[in-house]
């Protein structure tokens, strides 16, 4: 007898052929670290010790700066007083007007030159006259050892201020009443040592023409 044939088995329908959605699969959850500590609280005691010595910093350098500050100023200070100062003088004149005298000025430093030294005469005033304060320049300007404008410590230049002439101021033979209580000054401008660019300028004291003195002249005190 022929032997029947088993009918073939159906295959099997899988879960997504049969319509079923599969499960979506959940990410693998990272680890977790532990968690940072918050720093730690700061009793006041420490506030307090961190206050002062920051403060104690900033004193520090405040006391430093002060004392730079100070030195400088005392540098400068020194530099200021041994600076080459003119001394001025009247010459004894025998004959001639005193507002044509010739004067004198010396270097008083014992150490530094005056280089470019420039001389001149103020008239400040003369009583009576109702004349302003004049500026004018030195003439007959003459440095010793053939120097046309340095005075080396101890030297001396003579020069005249030559008042009469530009002024007309009364000559030695005139009354000597309209020229009673007369004033002059003189100003010097000249380098400043081991710096050649930066220019120094001195003032002299006060002259008048003492007319007690015979023939009169210029003296730094006015008459008793």
């Amino acid at each position: 007898m022929a032997q029947k044939k088993k009918p073939a088995s159906k295959p099997r329908k899988s879960a997504s052929s049969a319509g079923t959605k599969p499960r979506a699969r959940k990410p693998a959850s990272r680890t977790q670290g532990p968690k940072p500590l918050p720093p730690p609280t700061t009793t006041l005691q420490q506030e307090l010790r961190m206050m002062a010595h920051s403060g104690a910093r900033s004193l520090q350098s405040l006391i430093v700066f002060l004392a730079v500050l100070v030195v400088i100023a005392g540098v400068g200070i020194g530099a200021w007083s041994i600076r080459p100062v003119p001394s001025y003088a009247s010459v004894e004149q025998k004959a001639g007007s005193p507002f044509d005298a010739t004067f004198t000025a010396e270097n008083t430093s014992p150490w530094f030159p005056m280089k470019g030294l420039k001389l001149n005469c103020v008239l400040d005033h003369v009583r009576a006259s109702g004349r302003e304060p004049t500026l004018i320049e030195a003439t007959d300007v003459r440095f010793p050892g053939g120097s046309s404008s340095e005075l080396k410590p101890g030297e001396t230049v003579t020069f005249r201020c030559p008042f009469r002439a530009l002024f007309g101021l009364p000559p030695a033979n005139e009354d000597y009443s309209v020229a009673h209580r007369a004033q002059i000054y003189f100003r010097a401008s000249y380098e400043l040592p081991f710096i050649g660019t930066i220019r120094l300028s001195d003032n002299s004291v006060p002259f008048f023409l003492n007319t007690r003195l015979l023939p009169p002249r210029w003296t730094s005190r006015p008459e008793g």
